[in-house]
């Protein structure tokens, strides 16, 4: 069964790769969402068994792969209880996605090559999850670092969607280089890159020293540093943050399965699955909570003055991303996992909502042109309505809630009870949700709420002009050149197709029941014990005192999202002049938290100019005045100059090469008569 999983998307990227032509886009749509929904259809029974406490954990053999010395390995499948939570995560979310890409790429020339991505996305990160050792598990992170690449620049004749395609290549290859030096420095450590066998060996390593750049230093405190580099990079954290919200450039089914169920998960699935070594290393654990912690500040501040739908919601799972890593920074990584397999369906809803907005606004992204839209798209509304309650954490403690609610919930009372640097990350978080909510209501108001602002977009301006709406409803009789009673002429917003709605109604059904039905299994202490089975380090004690905190910090959560839910409603829609006015008070304050706190500025002179320069320099100076002009310029201008002398000299004339023989035997018989004479 586990094959089947992980192989069939691999098999459906290659026929609709390779056989395009052949097959055209509607086959290779089926053959794809067809894989991706059977493999989903397998995954939820293996997770289910693990939930009511049947499922047995074990290793599928594939072949032998490497024997080189001490290093032996196999290609083998890991299935456990951590395992089955993200094939549930991944082949869920990515079927969905593939459903809803049939409606939103509908008019896109080249589809069979974006579903064959699509597909080969998905193998990657399964073959990542499942991996038993950490070559295999490398692999698979590659394969999403290449697949994100050729997502995001899909698109490859928009010159801004070549440079976020490559930002984000380059950026998670100085991730990629802390995770190696991570796997090679565990590898000399332990002598083996099997999983099991190091986690095992871990505790065992406690305290002891290793030599790193002339320094004795703790041993296991600098392999889940340099792994945890990794993680950084993969999973967008302060650093290495900077190409999520450029990634965007992509298609938006694509931000969905990259936000919400592949590449940026991948990071807190690695610290989760080698917990036992972040466990032995408190000073590692320290820097993955302050990381974690400031990366979910950061986000949450530069989430509230973007008006881009996307970066919005971008912006909101980088913040999200924080949650989790100063969760597992605690030693709460049930409450970490549990808050990615909820985040995966509020934040693809939400993604695939503002999909759905943007598909009905000709391409539209900027929510300064929208405005009134729940009247015009209600099934989109009430999907993103959803998803809003579940990612601010609405609920009633011991009653009720959303999704959100009980995983970031779960999350901030870890937190506190852990003590020390755990409390501040509380403090950080509780922030934080304030601002989520602020940022996540803002973008309900200014989408659905309010007067229709659309005759200021030049997108929809455009398509008025054209005499049509959206591409693949050019021809339908709703966009009309009428005057509508709202004031907006010739634009009429239309609802998606129902391949876009169908997965915003799953996703909606996992937003808002996700928490309730599974919050026991993931983080209660007794449950918890016997659902990970050993598959993470879960610190039972931890979880118990979560549940023992005060009254207030149970209440704090909800305090705060209501809060910021009151300062959105009465800044967007009771009191509209409000936003101007505080950007007119605190201008410095808003240009830096628009501008993302500068750090694609200060990396671009920090890094990227001095790298210009640099090559510059050995191309101008290295390859073209040096090697060119004395290597392969310079000996064919040598060459060419004993040409022009050697054309002169034969002028085919007889009496020239008369007169040059003579000379030469002048010259023999002078030397001749020197030397012997």
């Amino acid at each position: 069964m586990i094959q089947a999983i992980v192989f069939l998307p691999l098999l459906a990227a290659l026929v609709a790769g390779l056989g395009q032509r052949a097959i055209g886009p509607f086959v290779s749509k089926l053959v794809t969402t067809g894989a991706l929904f059977a493999s989903c259809a397998l995954s939820w029974p293996i997770f289910l068994s693990f939930v009511a406490g049947t499922g047995e954990a074990g290793v599928t053999p594939v072949l032998h792969w490497v024997s080189s010395g001490a290093l032996q390995f196999d290609w083998e499948l890991r299935v456990d209880t951590l395992t089955s939570v993200m094939l549930v995560v991944i082949t869920t979310v990515s079927a969905l996605v593939h459903l809803y890409s049939w409606g939103y790429m509908e008019e896109d020339p080249d589809q069979p090559r974006f579903f064959a991505y699509l597909s080969l996305f998905t193998f990657a990160m399964l073959m990542l999850v499942t991996a038993n050792n950490l070559v295999q598990m490398f692999f698979g992170w590659e394969g999403v670092g290449l697949a994100s690449y050729l997502l995001i620049g899909f698109w490859y004749k928009k010159p801004s969607a070549n440079a976020a395609a490559i930002k984000a290549f380059v950026v998670n290859r100085v991730g990629d280089l802390g995770f190696m030096l991570g796997i090679f420095g565990t590898f000399l450590v332990f002598g083996t890159v099997s999983i099991p066998e190091i986690l095992a060996a871990a505790p065992g390593m406690a305290g002891s020293t290793i030599s790193f750049m002339g320094m004795r230093l703790d041993t296991m405190t600098i392999l889940c540093l340099l792994l945890f580099i990794g993680a950084m990079g993969k999973s967008a954290q302060l650093g290495l943050h900077t190409w999520l919200p450029d990634a965007m450039e992509g298609p938006t089914p694509v931000s969905a399965l990259i936000h919400a169920a592949t590449m940026v998960t991948a990071g807190v699935f690695m610290v989760c699955r080698l917990s036992p070594m972040f466990e032995t290393a408190p000073v590692a654990l320290g820097v993955v909570t302050f990381v974690g912690a400031a990366t979910c500040f950061f986000a949450a501040t530069v989430g509230t003055t973007q008006w881009d739908i996307k970066r919005v919601i971008a912006y909101s799972t980088c913040s999200q991303l924080g949650y989790m890593f100063f969760a597992a920074g605690v030693g709460a990584y049930g409450a970490a996992m549990f808050h990615l397999f909820t985040h995966a369906f509020f934040k693809a809803l939400l993604f695939l909502g503002a999909g759905s907005v943007i598909h009905a606004m000709h391409h539209e992204q900027d929510m300064r042109y929208y405005g009134g839209l729940r009247k015009h798209i209600p099934l989109t509304y009430w999907a993103m309505l959803m998803g809003t309650l579940a990612i601010t954490g609405v609920g009633i403690a011991g009653v009720a809630g959303f999704a959100g609610f009980y995983s970031k919930d779960g999350i901030l009372e870890a937190a506190f009870a852990a003590g020390g640097g755990g409390q501040v990350a509380f403090w950080v978080g509780i922030f934080a949700a304030l601002l989520t909510s602020f940022y996540s209501w803002r973008l309900v108001f200014l989408t659905f709420f309010g007067k229709p602002r659309w005759e200021q977009s030049e997108h929809i301006q455009h398509a008025v002009h054209d005499g049509h709406g959206h591409g693949d409803d050019a021809h339908d009789d709703r966009h009309h050149h009428d005057a509508h009673s709202d004031g907006t002429a010739g634009y009429h917003p239309h609802e998606s197709p129902l391949n876009m709605l169908i997965p915003l109604g799953v996703l909606s059904i996992g937003a808002v029941f996700a928490g309730v039905v599974f919050h026991h299994q993931f983080i209660y202490p007794e449950e918890g014990m016997a659902f990970w089975k050993g598959s993470l380090a879960f610190d039972a004690h931890l979880m118990h005192a979560a549940h023992e905190v005060p009254l207030w910090v149970k209440w704090m959560p909800f305090t705060v999202m209501a809060i910021g839910l009151f300062l959105a409603w009465n800044s967007y829609i009771r009191n509209t002049s409000l936003p101007a006015k505080f950007v007119a008070q605190f201008r410095l304050l808003h240009q830096f938290l628009y501008n993302k706190w500068y750090f694609d500025e200060l990396y671009n002179f920090l890094f990227v100019k001095p790298a210009f320069a640099i090559g510059r320099f050995f191309w101008k100076r290295g390859d073209e005045g040096t090697i060119d002009r004395f290597g392969p310029d310079g000996a064919a201008a040598l060459v060419a100059g004993g040409t022009r002398l050697a054309v002169r000299l034969q002028s085919g004339y007889v009496y020239g090469y008369a007169f040059v023989m003579l000379l030469g035997l002048v010259g023999l018989a002078s030397w001749a008569m020197v030397r012997f004479l």
